[in-house]
């Protein structure tokens, strides 16, 4: 640190928290609800539970609406779940929930809770699944027309919008949120992803005048794991690959020249369409949202049959390319219960190479510790997650201090939800949800040390 001042952050700063529709509404069937991929996945593993009752926000958003408000919240951070509102996904609507979604933004603007609405979380509608889902270009027009139906149903009151949350994550990962997709499909998949983005973006700009909407990846900074210069050439692959394809495609609305080198190399090339190349430039966002939890360190790949490796952490997923990179240790970093990686000041250099490539504003629309909290006598002692968010609240200020121009922080999660991975084993939230993985008791809602500590915290503005 070489300030000897820091800069405040604004008084209209969006201080809020985060959820998914799948991960925390439960009601999956309720009210002509249609089923999404999630649904039909149901439970990960025999030992936790699926999505059906999750932490029933659906039926209990009030109250829930009402603790964000006692918390201090500025802002709410949500999804909209596509076949709850167009059961099949394309065609008839589903005016229950239509309904729902417009009492959870009437209630959050009752207690002057900006809501900021995700389009689209992890959550196909399994009908569109079954008809080939992102590798069929008709969901590209299928989620248009969902966005037409959210944007005209909502954006008189919703003036922050999202597009697809974590797009690298399912086109990397897929297997960790269960498709099953060949590398080649996955990349057709992700262009896909982008012309519905950037159609969607442009739709937004059409319909509503103040509405703001921007792209939603996971982005991270990648370190090499010494100065050698190949080990700085890995990271720069990696980094590419993972992160600046997704940002450049909303930004510059085309593919990162390094990227497209790689996919050409390994015919990974999606097909292009006429006019699609004009579509993927029409996209314009007006800020950039992030979700950032840990960065990753990485060496020149060997090719020697040995660079592909389990991540170390709980969800095991592959990591490592030959001819591209190598996963490494990075000694100096902590780690969480679960295997995350611990790292601050990775925030900081995360938010300001984002903000000098693109200069948009940026929003943080996930950050958190996921830990097996404890209800002992009525309450749960989180002080690690109070430490932790701490550690990153104080680099975001230090990269406001830098100029980067940052104007939410929405943490992962506002409340218990359901882990892709670990179920309510793994508890984000800052109100504890008292159920265990399949015994529901009365899923009664409790503040955590932390949800006190942020009120305190929003309260004074840091």
């Amino acid at each position: 640190m070489f300030y000897k001042q820091l800069k405040k952050f604004p008084k209209n700063f969006l201080w809020g928290a985060s959820t998914s529709a799948f991960q925390v509404e439960g009601g999956w069937d309720a009210d002509g609800k249609g089923p999404s991929v999630q649904d039909a996945l149901g439970a990960r593993h025999d030992d936790i539970t699926d999505f059906k009752v999750a932490s029933d926000h659906y039926h209990r958003y009030q109250e829930d609406v009402r603790l964000f408000a006692e918390m201090g919240l500025k802002s709410y951070r949500f999804s909209v779940a596509w076949s709850r509102v167009i059961p099949d996904g394309q065609g008839g609507v589903n005016e229950k929930g239509i309904e729902f979604y417009n009492n959870l933004i009437d209630e959050l603007l009752r207690y002057n809770i900006e809501p900021i609405l995700t389009l689209y979380h992890f959550d196909l509608p399994q009908a569109l699944e079954e008809r080939g889902g992102w590798n069929n270009r008709e969901t590209i027009d299928a989620f248009v027309e969902y966005s037409r139906l959210v944007f005209e149903r909502f954006g008189d009151r919703v003036k922050y919008f999202l597009t697809i949350n974590e797009q690298n994550v399912m086109v990397l990962h897929g297997n960790a949120l269960g498709a099953q997709s060949t590398k080649k499909e996955s990349y057709q998949q992700a262009h896909h992803m982008f012309l519905a983005q950037a159609l969607s973006m442009k739709l937004c700009h059409e319909l509503l005048d103040d509405a703001k909407i921007g792209p939603a990846p996971n982005i991270i900074s990648v370190y090499p794991e010494t100065c050698s210069p190949e080990d700085v050439i890995a990271a720069d692959n990696w980094m590419a690959i993972r992160c600046w394809l997704y940002l450049d495609m909303a930004y510059h609305g085309e593919y990162n020249s390094l990227v497209w080198a790689y996919l050409c190399d390994r015919g990974l090339e999606p097909e292009f369409q006429e006019g699609d190349a004009e579509i993927l430039k029409g996209a314009k966002p007006d800020f950039i949202s992030i979700n950032y939890y840990a960065t990753m360190t990485v060496s020149a790949s060997r090719n020697d049959g040995t660079d592909v490796t389990h991540r170390e952490g709980d969800q095991q997923i592959m990591y490592g390319e030959e001819g591209v990179y190598r996963a490494a240790v990075n000694p100096h970093l902590g780690k969480t219960q679960y295997s995350w990686l611990i790292d601050p000041v990775g925030f900081r250099t995360t938010l300001r190479a984002v903000w000098d490539k693109y200069r948009l504003p940026i929003m943080i629309s996930e950050n958190g510790l996921g830990q097996g909290d404890e209800l002992v006598d009525g309450q749960v002692d989180d002080q690690y997650r109070i430490d932790y968010l701490t550690m990153h609240i104080e680099q975001m200020q230090l990269a406001l201090t830098d100029g980067v121009e940052i104007f939410a922080y929405c943490p992962w999660a506002a409340m218990d939800l359901v882990s892709t991975h670990q179920g309510y084993g793994k508890r984000y939230g800052f109100i504890y949800i008292d159920r265990d993985e399949f015994d529901l008791k009365e899923l009664k809602r409790i503040p955590k040390k932390s949800y006190f500590w942020y009120k305190e915290f929003i309260n004074s503005n840091s």
